[in-house]
């Protein structure tokens, strides 16, 4: 400890030193030039290189597959994956859940020739892996292996797609599962005002809101699990993606070899889905166990596909960016009425984001911090970002939207991405030069244009008798019913567990 103690003493007699030195004596660069400047303010900032990432090889097989090649010689892997059309808001209402014990079963019960838990020994001892996933819009497989197991693996990966064998343990396993996080899912408050923020955006109703309950988790059927496998898994409904140590030309011979034969299927095609938005209000869920409220104003977003999704994402990083923001230097710093805040101008590749502000504030808070959260929506309306507000929001998007590309594997992925939602391939190039364009008169257009406070839900998930000032003041206030529908002979808790 005293040896620990007279490094830390010398370190700083050190600092000291030469913080005294740099205040009397010209600051010099690596070679021992003076520099040009002498405090970090003054640091001179290149601008941005132009950004061309290396595009990976795209392929179109005569079946209407898709393949991605980018070679990446750095580490002896190879990582691949699969896209597939079709996720959770294509299920049957009734069979809500489908998707997720889709994802589940497909790779727990393995193939035809292989079970899981064969699958799992192989590969484990070949620090490989191979997993399976669902989405709103997709179901996935995506393996990695070392390049000189990628035959065998993919093998495998490539059967587990053509030859699944679903089985009912691994089904009943999954609904297990699937019913534990229901009836824990009142257990967070965080997870509730999530779960009840995205209902209020998109309807009760809405696929993109939908949640699983133990009926529809039951209703799910190993029939159900094959049905939706032949109606998904044909060639012109996937992507492929390899990235990592392989000549694209052989791997190209590969890829064919495995899905040139396979027979194309019927396309398919998204049942429609509308976005009417929250029905304006003050909405309550109450929560008696918690001495705190999460507050959330939520509406409607955005898509990526809109003309002004540069000129949002510099308003959603003005209002809301980070530390330095309008909304945590208000709400945060001077008034001190949240643990924390944040938001988003939500926008989705194909269909509306959330726009939601949020906050964690003591109880006796919540209105106040509710108050001072729409404020700051209304002024994003009437006051102009500075020009100060408007380089920092720019400098913060640009140098941080390179961080997503900054590997081969990255790049392939958007790719991919961009493919599969029917964006051009130079969608991320021109990203740069969007945002650059944007002026404080088009944070202001935007934000008049899209943002409409008189449209906006307000949702409290909180103790009611601890709030202090009552909900009621913000207008009528709406109950929430967030109990479990529980099957015959489950009870119910107060708060909806078991």
């Amino acid at each position: 400890m005293r040896r620990r103690f007279i490094t830390i003493a010398g370190i700083a007699c050190f600092a000291a030193a030469t913080f005294a030195s740099s205040q009397s004596t010209p600051t010099t660069n690596a070679v021992g030039s003076p520099a040009p400047w002498t405090s970090w303010k003054k640091v001179p900032i290149p601008a941005l290189p132009a950004f061309h990432p290396q595009q990976p090889t795209k392929i179109v097989l005569k079946n209407g597959m898709i393949i991605f090649l980018q070679e990446d010689h750095e580490l002896p892997f190879i990582d691949g994956f699969i896209i597939i059309r079709g996720g959770s808001r294509d299920e049957p209402a009734a069979k809500t859940g489908l998707v997720d014990l889709y994802a589940q079963a497909w790779r727990t019960s393995g193939t035809v020739a292989m079970t899981g838990d064969q699958m799992d020994d192989i590969l484990e001892a070949k620090a490989a892996k191979i997993e399976t996933d669902g989405d709103t819009g997709s179901t996935s497989m995506t393996w990695t292996s070392f390049k000189q197991d990628f035959p065998q693996v993919f093998g495998m990966a490539t059967d587990l797609l053509l030859h699944p064998k679903f089985r009912a343990d691994k089904l009943a396993l999954a609904q297990q599962q699937e019913d534990t996080g229901i009836i824990r899912r009142n257990d967070d408050a965080d997870q509730i005002a999530v779960r009840e923020a995205e209902i209020l955006a998109y309807g009760k109703n809405n696929p993109y809101a939908r949640m699983p309950e133990f009926a529809t988790v039951q209703a799910v059927t190993l029939a159900d699990l094959t049905a939706w496998h032949d109606r998904t898994v044909t060639p012109n409904n996937m992507i492929v993606g390899i990235s990592g140590d392989f000549n694209k030309v052989e791997m190209e011979a590969k890829l064919r070899a495995a899905f040139d034969s396979l027979p194309r299927g019927a396309k398919f095609v998204p049942a429609p889905v509308t976005f009417p938005g929250p029905t304006p209000g003050v909405y309550l869920a109450q929560k008696s166990d918690v001495n705190q409220s999460n507050v959330w104003i939520v509406g409607l977003g955005t898509e990526r596909s809109n003309p002004d999704y540069y000129a949002l994402s510099v308003m959603n990083t003005v209002f809301s960016g980070g530390f330095g923001s309008r909304l945590f230097q208000a709400v945060r710093t001077r008034l001190g009425l949240a643990y924390s805040v944040n938001g988003a101008y939500g926008a989705s590749y194909d269909h509306p984001g959330i726009f939601y502000v949020a906050a964690g504030t003591k109880s006796v808070s919540t209105v106040a911090a509710t108050n001072a959260m729409m404020q700051q929506i209304k002024d994003l309306k009437t006051t102009p970002p500075t020009e100060t507000e408007l380089r920092n929001a720019k400098d913060q998007l640009l140098n941080s939207w390179i961080f997503r590309f900054d590997t081969p594997g990255k790049i392939l992925r958007q790719q991919a991405t961009l493919a599969f939602y029917g964006y051009p391939a130079d969608f991320i190039e021109k990203y740069r030069a969007g945002i650059e364009k944007v002026t404080s008169a088009d944070v202001s257009r935007v934000a008049n244009q899209y943002v409409h406070p008189s449209k906006l839900a307000i949702l409290v998930v909180g103790n009611a008798p601890q709030f202090g000032t009552p909900l009621s003041t913000l207008g009528p206030v709406k109950m929430l019913d967030i109990t479990i529908p529980m099957p015959a002979g489950m009870q119910q808790g107060p708060m909806g567990q078991r």
